[in-house]
């Protein structure tokens, strides 16, 4: 009875992940990804190294006062062109590349990034705006340059936790969406990440309440992306490992469920192929009870999945889930759906959370 049901699974549940997800990164961005870079305030600077002369110290403060980006970056300017060998001009170029950071229009900021190192052109200084234009460019679906813009970026500093995390859950999404040419670099950036999140490695630019939110806010979403990464590359022990770990950090995150769905539905539909080509007897019977274990375990990942996915804008995934395993839920139960609800109940969140 299984070799007439093994087609049924993988390819249309996996169809409803890419279709219904959307990129955690691109629609529920670090809230502080965009804030100016944190750098020594130009009249602080006097205090180390050697003193900046008075009109060096206004003039920097010119740039840190500029209304935006365009304005910032020709202030800046105007600074390298007076101050040639200041001892604020690295101080400048993060204050300048911290407003262009704050530019809304992602084009506009594309633009400015990358004259950015026409005006800051020693050594060090146009590595500042690496993590903008690596952003920008992935806002603009410039995923190739994004990836080769980042990757000497990232040899130079291996803790940015941020642009990790960040490159880690864009190579994923291109990945579910069928473009998979990111997705061993994004593994190795996922996984970096996760070191550093657990080392508790907290980076400069956020204080420690911030950092507390930023690892609640992203942790979970690495490890999707990886055990998702893991799967795609055929490792199911580490995908379900990884996919368990972002459900103990996110129980209400439907997603989670659906990918660790797939999983065990990649697994069921290779037991039913090697069960098509079995002749009866003990290890027939023996690969069928597993087979069938497994389909158990697609069906509740899944049920799950659609419990978390009632309300909250997931209509689109909970309707196709609800549809797709209907077929696996109707094997189980002699052609009924009879209790499916009630099973997909005990798995709602309860009220109030």
């Amino acid at each position: 009875m299984l070799r007439a049901f093994c087609a049924i699974g993988i390819v249309a549940l996996a169809s409803v992940s890419a279709g219904a997800y959307q990129d955690p990164y691109r629609n529920n961005q670090d809230p502080y990804r965009s804030r100016p870079m944190d750098s020594p305030r130009p009249d602080e600077s006097t205090r180390k190294g050697p003193q900046a002369a008075e009109g060096e110290v206004q003039a920097a403060k010119k740039v840190q006062a500029a209304s935006d980006g365009a304005a910032a970056l020709q202030s800046g300017g105007e600074f390298i062109k007076k101050y040639p060998k200041s001892t604020l001009r690295l101080q400048v170029a993060q204050l300048v590349a911290g407003k262009i950071s704050q530019t809304a229009d992602n084009s506009q900021k594309i633009s400015l990034a990358e004259n950015f190192p026409t005006v800051f052109n020693q050594p060090g200084e146009a590595d500042v705006i690496t993590p903008t234009l690596v952003d920008a460019y992935s806002k603009a679906n410039k995923f190739d340059e994004a990836f080769q813009k980042v990757s000497p970026w990232l040899e130079k500093n291996p803790e940015d936790v941020r642009t990790l995390v960040q490159m880690a859950l864009t190579g994923a999404d291109q990945a579910k969406h069928g473009n998979r040419k990111f997705a061993d670099v994004s593994q190795k950036y996922g996984l970096k990440a996760i070191e550093l999140i657990e080392a508790d490695k907290r980076p400069a630019s956020l204080d420690a309440e911030q950092w507390a939110e930023y690892k609640t806010k992203w942790l979970s979403q690495v490890y999707q992306s990886e055990g998702f990464l893991s799967m795609l590359g055929g490792n199911a022990d580490d995908a379900k490992a990884r996919l368990q770990k972002a459900i103990s950090l996110s129980g209400s995150d439907p997603f989670n469920y659906v990918m660790l769905g797939m999983v065990y539905d990649n697994a069921y539909q290779q037991h039913a192929e090697q069960h098509k080509k079995m002749s009866p007897g003990p290890a027939e019977e023996a690969l069928l009870k597993t087979a069938l274990a497994t389909m158990d375990q697609v069906i509740e990942a899944y049920l799950h999945a659609i419990a978390l996915a009632e309300g909250d804008g997931y209509k689109a995934l909970h309707d196709s889930l609800l549809e797709s395993v209907q077929t696996y839920y109707k094997y189980r139960h002699n052609g009924s759906t009879t209790g499916l609800q009630q099973a997909i109940d005990k798995y709602k969140k309860p009220a109030g959370q």
